[in-house]
């Protein structure tokens, strides 16, 4: 038993290396691809980012923007949302999936930042965890690009994909996927990497199965072009 001990121990230390390494050839890669990635979500202050974030949750970017391209010019102030009729607010954002649950997170939160935060997106996680429906995924993307605030990194379906697809993390949870990058990665990374992520994944490797043997993180990691892996949203 204690050989076979030992045996686990190494094999897991052999993994943490080879993931270090890939790690560090995968960044360097990706940052010449992708010098300057940004958020794909259109808004005009830190509550229409917080909106539109929310909204994001399994809906892509796209739509998300075209659903809010109306929105935003209907409802025009924090106090319009906390004024709001919540079946009419459904159906505004009814196009983004999950719209009961989006406009009823979406319309507390709206009344809570009015009530205890004077109006204003908090730039704390404890506070950004402490909205409704608001999980370190959003709390992530919004306290980075509102606040300049670097706590984690935001594992949306994107980066579940790719941390899984070359061998980043064994597992499908994304606080766990978080705490496994967060561990590869130097913290001055840590923002960009997922708009990183999420870049490759559109513009060069997409989640659909087809040959990508020859791009250049598969040339890094060449399993990656046989692991098809269905991750959930």
């Amino acid at each position: 038993m204690h050989g076979q001990g030992k045996q686990s121990g190494t094999a897991k230390k052999k993994v943490a290396t080879g993931r270090g390494k890939r790690s560090v050839a995968i960044l360097r890669v990706l940052k010449k691809l992708f010098p300057n990635p940004d958020i794909s979500l259109r808004y005009s202050n830190n509550w229409e980012l917080l909106v539109a974030v929310m909204l994001s949750a399994q809906c892509t970017d796209k739509k998300v923007n075209e659903v809010t391209a109306r929105l935003f010019k209907k409802y025009t102030t924090l106090d319009a949302y906390c004024r709001a009729d919540r079946h009419t607010f459904e159906k505004d954002i009814r196009a983004t999936g999950f719209f009961r649950n989006k406009a009823k997170h979406i319309l507390a939160t709206a009344r809570i930042l009015k009530c205890r935060h004077r109006g204003r997106v908090p730039c704390t996680m404890e506070e950004m965890l402490g909205l409704p429906g608001v999980a370190r995924k959003t709390a992530n993307v919004v306290l980075g690009n509102a606040c300049g605030v670097v706590e984690g990194i935001a594992v949306d379906t994107h980066v579940r994909r790719f941390a899984r697809r070359f061998d980043l993390t064994n597992s499908s949870d994304p606080k766990i996927i978080e705490r496994d990058l967060m561990e590869l990665f130097p913290k001055k990374e840590w923002f960009k990497l997922t708009y990183r992520f999420i870049e490759y994944g559109r513009r060069v490797c997409p989640a659909r199965r087809h040959e990508c043997t020859k791009h250049p993180l598969t040339k890094i990691y060449p399993v990656a072009a046989h692991r098809w892996l269905k991750i959930g949203g």
